[in-house]
């Protein structure tokens, strides 16, 4: 086998990628000096300039005479093979074009511009004419920091001085003022800090995980640990291995809301805060980080799923926590996993994955039954917790009075709560106020324009808006059908609903709610979950980003106020789910030293599901739960596919759909079955019409080939779009 080509000569041919270019590279001449295969470059496409990376030699199979010059070599560091490995790995595991995966690689304002310039201060061999202590703690700092520069009011902070105390030495010389790169460099993190002690469980774990990534080898651990075991310390302790080993560490998170405390944990671990990519970093802070870490200098980055295609040059641990949550799969655009991306990542670079979780995926949960994966158990709580009591409440026998959401024994258990000084979290998955509005003269329902939606009221907001697609529109007074007015009635419960109900009966109480709706940037949704956690708010009323990841202290109830929500539907995956759900949810109360109660409100407590959630019996939960998937053939047993049409109109729609079902021999002869086409449940959406088949295939069918023979005799018209999501999730 030939050795890769790394440099290619002036005069060659390169192929470049571009995410401008129609799924495919372009030959393209070597200029002046040559190129590094791998380099960014900014080339001609028609009138335009656009950017790009060289993926190889050119193919040489356009008109020579025809073939333009690279322009410009950005000054960034080169994408690696292992990058370009990956790229490509991904984008044949989701069928998805390359171009389309090399612009989440690339999706960073001004890659290859130079930064802007910004004020530092640097210490000279002056002394002040009078010493103070303020002063004196200014040199000695800088002096540790061996000449380092930092901005005026950034020293300052980190001394804890005053701005005038840094003007002061500034004005008599101590300190020299000069223009640097505005992108500030990443602080060192000192693996070597002390650690919180930890547990014989804990201590055990991070033995294993740091042995695991001592060895350089790939392999990835199902970090399974009860809510409030310390599965992050346990993980931290990998890191902060990895980070003496020289190598990089990525933590994914599931939500942002998530990050504010666990970039505090991470500083107060390493003495310094690590890089972030998520959607609430600004456009500067993003250049910035993908710089860094592609010349090396991040080294500890905590992000979101996209931070996986960040160009890391040693990547040695990836950390996904709770990798059980459904937010790691992208539903639009790519259409990937990125636990499964994660994993893949990994295994190319020779790191180690740590899955974590108190409630794991089945896919994980099988493949460490299987020895696929390493399994490490933290089987309790840190210090004096314990796990919280799980209680029913059967509103048969203790039936929701008229538009109450808030059972009397429930209500109780809050009451007794409010006198004692402690908090109470209702958790209640549904955003805004109530899921639908109905004008009771005629039945008709508000639903979207644009989508086959119904809308919901959000009368924080004061308007309807479709969860779909984001449209709003204001509550209508009359009904649109038939005009009657004063007949708009908004039925069932949303938080916002929940919390007209608290307010009612717990008047004395103060109140709390959080719901992803809620416009907050990152920075404020840090400072109101401090506030909370230090007795900021009596009762607590969220959606499913509370049950994740946060620690209350002084929280000992948890009451879920429709346990049978996520049972509805038939949904591969609804056990599953309402199992994790609930029992995360249920795992905030009595984190600290005070015992935790858990109520679930249920019409149905008899079901197996809310059984087992009861009971707590988490092995046996997964073993029936295996054991029906695998009678049915289903993930993580075998193979699925969904396929969704879409268009602008209904019929052509369908007619695409019905020329795809059409070719069903390409897939029976394969082994694999297809199911459809028909309306998704969700059969509009912006204004286009989605029609969803299924592929259901045997585990060990390449089912990518198989699916790209049957698509390839069928092309959509301009407009019409077929969409293939490997593994979904879910069947909206």
């Amino acid at each position: 086998m030939s050795e890769p080509i790394e440099f290619l000569e002036a005069g060659a041919l390169a192929s470049v990628l571009t995410p401008d270019m129609p799924g495919r590279t372009l030959d393209y001449r070597v200029p002046e000096g040559g190129i590094r295969v791998g380099a960014f470059v900014s080339v001609p496409l028609g009138p335009r300039r656009v950017k790009g990376v060289i993926w190889g030699p050119g193919a040489g199979d356009y008109d020579p005479g025809k073939i333009r010059e690279i322009g410009t070599v950005l000054d960034v560091p080169p994408m690696s093979g292992t990058m370009r490995e990956f790229i490509i790995r991904v984008a044949d595991y989701t069928m998805t074009p390359l171009t389309a995966i090399l612009r989440l690689a690339t999706r960073v304002p001004g890659l290859g511009d130079p930064p802007g310039k910004r004020r530092i201060v640097r210490l000279t061999d002056e002394r002040p004419t009078r010493m103070t202590d303020a002063r004196e703690r200014v040199i000695a700092f800088l002096d540790e920091h061996e000449g380092m520069g930092f901005a005026p009011s950034e020293l300052a902070g980190l001394v804890g001085v005053t701005s005038s105390v840094v003007k002061g030495l500034e004005a008599q010389g101590v300190l020299q003022s000069e223009a640097a790169p505005r992108d500030a460099p990443f602080p060192m993190l000192n693996p070597d800090l002390p650690s919180k002690d930890l547990s014989a469980d804990q201590r055990h774990a991070s033995t294993v995980l740091c042995d695991a990534v001592r060895s350089r080898t790939y392999g990835t651990t199902l970090l399974k640990g009860v809510t409030g075991s310390g599965k992050t310390e346990v993980y931290l302790e990998a890191a902060a291995e990895c980070l003496r080993a020289g190598r990089q560490v990525l933590v994914l998170l599931p939500e942002i809301a998530l990050t504010g405390e666990f970039m505090a944990r991470v500083e107060a671990r390493f003495g310094a805060a690590p890089a972030e990519w998520h959607s609430g970093v600004t456009q500067a802070g993003r250049r910035r980080a993908w710089t860094g870490i592609a010349e090396g200098r991040a080294r500890l980055v905590v992000g979101a799923r996209s931070a996986l295609f960040l160009p890391f040059t040693d990547l040695g641990l990836i950390i996904v926590d709770e990798e059980h949550d459904s937010s790691y799969k992208q539903e639009e655009g790519v259409l990937y996993n990125a636990r499964d991306m994660a994993v893949l990542r990994a295994s190319l670079s020779g790191a180690q994955v740590v899955l974590a979780s108190a409630t794991p995926s089945l896919e994980s949960w099988v493949n460490a039954r299987a020895g696929k994966y390493a399994r490490l158990d933290l089987t309790e709580r840190f210090g004096a917790a314990v796990l919280p009591e799980m209680r029913a409440v059967d509103l048969r026998v203790d039936p929701l009075e008229r538009d109450s959401w808030i059972s009397d024994p429930l209500a109780d258990a809050v009451r007794t709560r409010v006198a004692a000084g402690e908090q109470s979290l209702l958790f209640l998955n549904r955003r805004g106020y109530a899921p639908l509005t109905l004008c009771r003269a005629c039945g008709h329902q508000i639903g979207c324009d644009d989508c086959d939606a119904r809308m919901v009221e959000h009368r924080f907001l004061n308007r309807l808006m479709c969860h779909q697609c984001g449209a709003t529109k204001p509550i209508p007074v009359e009904c649109p059908a038939c005009g009657s007015a004063d007949h708009m009635a908004a039925l069932g419960p949303g938080v916002e609903r929940l919390a007209e109900e608290v307010e009612r009966r717990f008047p004395e109480a103060r109140m709390a709610v959080l719901s992803s709706d809620i416009t907050m940037s990152a920075r404020a949704l840090k400072q109101r979950i401090e506030e909370i956690a230090n007795g900021g708010a009596d009762i607590v009323i969220g959606t499913q980003m509370v049950a994740k990841g946060h620690n209350f202290p002084l929280l000992t109830l948890v009451g879920v106020i429709d346990a049978d929500l996520g049972l509805q539907g038939g949904e591969l995956r609804a056990a599953e789910r309402t199992f994790q759900l609930i029992r995360q949810v249920a795992g905030r109360a009595g984190r600290a030293d005070k015992a935790g109660l858990a109520m679930v409100q249920s019409h149905q407590p008899q079901h197996p599901v809310i059984q087992a959630i009861l009971g707590g019996d988490e092995e046996a939960f997964w073993q029936a739960e295996a054991a029906e998937r695998q009678a049915a053939g289903a993930p993580p047993f075998g193979r699925m596919a969904g396929i969704i049409v879409s268009g602008p109109e209904e019929r052509e729609t369908f007619d695409l759909a019905r020329a795809l079902a059409a070719r069903a021999g390409v897939l029976t002869q394969a082994g694999a079955q297809l199911f459809g086409p028909a309306p998704a449940p969700v059969a509009r959406i912006r204004g286009r019409t989605r029609v969803r088949l299924l592929v259901k295939a045997p585990k060990g069918l390449p089912l990518q080939s198989v699916l790209a023979r049957w698509v390839e005799g069928v092309v959509p018209r301009p407009n019409y779009r077929i969409a293939i999501d490997i593994d979904p999730q879910s069947f909206f």
